[in-house]
């Protein structure tokens, strides 16, 4: 019998009731490990889709670009974040935390190949989404980096801050193209932002999901540090 899988399967994350973080020694893990993955549709917020398109020059070719992005997507990130990942380079069905804005939550990858890769938020993250980090040659000959997000802030209290998120996220991900056009040779980036409200219902039946906002659980979690005990060293 003819194998039925499809040709790109090994590029798909396993599929998986719980996320468990791909490092266990991480500490920043505690609001992923154990949740489900949120898309879109698990949200509670206004849907939007947003863009944002950098033009990296003819010198670079768009499978270099990804190759490089996956292996050090953290290292281009601004310094008001942080990519927890331990990983060499980022495979379908990583699961790695990450902290924003003060916020530590994080994502699994859904999805990998040559020239894009995608994330899937977890339960708790301040967007049930899905973002997709590609790169594509144009007419003449560019190399065009693209980030797109398909996005609903996750629970009430995140949509009340979606204006300042908004803001917060206008200049985290053009920094991260501007420094993944640096890392390839290019010096003046430009990038484009565009975005577009699909949605303007909010999802009145995910109101619950304020109970895994990590924003508050971030906030417990640190208040909890001087009470946790720590094992003396050399515990097994």
């Amino acid at each position: 019998m003819a194998d039925s899988a499809p040709r790109d399967a090994a590029n798909w994350a396993a599929k998986i009731d719980r996320l468990q973080v791909s490092d266990p020694s991480d500490t920043h893990g505690y609001n992923v490990q154990g949740k489900r993955v949120a898309g879109p549709m698990n949200g509670f917020g206004r849907l939007w889709q947003r863009t944002y398109t950098a033009a990296l020059g003819t010198a670079v070719t768009p499978e270099a670009v990804i190759a490089d992005w996956r292996a050090h997507f953290g290292e281009y990130w601004p310094r008001m974040g942080r990519f927890h990942s331990s990983l060499s380079t980022l495979q379908p069905g990583d699961v790695t935390a990450l902290t924003a804005g003060g916020v530590t939550t994080g994502v699994m990858v859904l999805y990998a190949d040559d020239t894009s890769f995608t994330f899937l938020t977890p339960e708790g993250h301040m967007f049930a989404a899905m973002i997709t980090f590609s790169a594509e040659s144009d007419a003449a000959a560019h190399t065009i980096a693209r980030i797109s997000m398909l996005l609903r802030c996750s629970d009430p209290l995140f949509e009340s801050m979606w204006s300042l998120a908004r803001r917060g996220e206008d200049l985290f991900w053009p920094e991260v193209l501007r420094n993944l056009g640096r890392a390839h040779g290019v010096t003046d980036v430009t990038v484009a932002e565009r975005t577009v409200c699909v949605d303007r219902r909010r999802l009145w039946a995910n109101w619950r999901n304020v109970r895994h906002n990590a924003g508050i659980r971030t906030v417990a979690h640190v208040v909890r540090a001087p009470f946790r005990r720590t094992r003396p060293e050399g515990a097994p």
